[in-house]
């Protein structure tokens, strides 16, 4: 199952071609941590996608990334300060790709100028839970004690001095 404690992450660093696989590995790593090991590849593919569209585009190379896990969606924000970018003509093509591939997308800017572009993921609970009980396997350790110590015939026959009793009640 996965954790359904509320997660945080932040990082800032400075886009560049080599610094993009980095970021790839370092968010991977956050994400297996939290035993989200199924968003790994979605998530760092569209973290990448945006990445190498930014060092291509920006002017302004320091940007920031934070991922928020509520128990049920993943969000990733990546946010930069270069205010000559255009998310809607720069990175059309990229922002086409996360839309395709996340729940849900969005781009927005802030009061300082700043734009910010993050996409969702949302994590099913099940994935990791069997859908068939397996059976138990026995153990030899358990031994299950025989109920009588007798045979169940020598039970059955009267006993001698019981006849007896029997024979002077009546």
């Amino acid at each position: 199952m996965k954790t359904a404690v509320p997660c945080y992450y932040h990082l800032d660093v400075d886009v560049s071609p080599e610094r993009v696989a980095q970021v790839r590995r370092i968010l991977a790593a956050h994400l297996r941590y939290w035993d989200l090991e199924t968003l790994v590849e979605p998530v760092c593919r569209g973290a990448e996608l945006l990445l190498r569209a930014i060092d291509e585009h920006a002017t302004d190379k320091r940007i920031s990334i934070e991922m928020w896990w509520n128990g049920q969606h993943l969000i990733t924000a990546v946010g930069g300060d270069d205010r000559r970018l255009r998310p809607d003509q720069d990175l059309r093509s990229c922002l086409e790709r996360i839309a395709a591939m996340s729940d849900g997308w969005g781009c927005c800017a802030t009061d300082t100028g700043s734009k910010v572009i993050w996409f969702s993921q949302r994590a099913r609970s099940g994935e990791r839970v069997p859908l068939v009980p397996t059976a138990p396997t026995p153990s030899l350790r358990e031994v299950l004690r025989v109920p009588r110590e007798l045979p169940a015939a020598a039970l059955a026959a009267p006993a001698p001095e019981a006849y007896g009793v029997l024979a002077a009640a009546r």
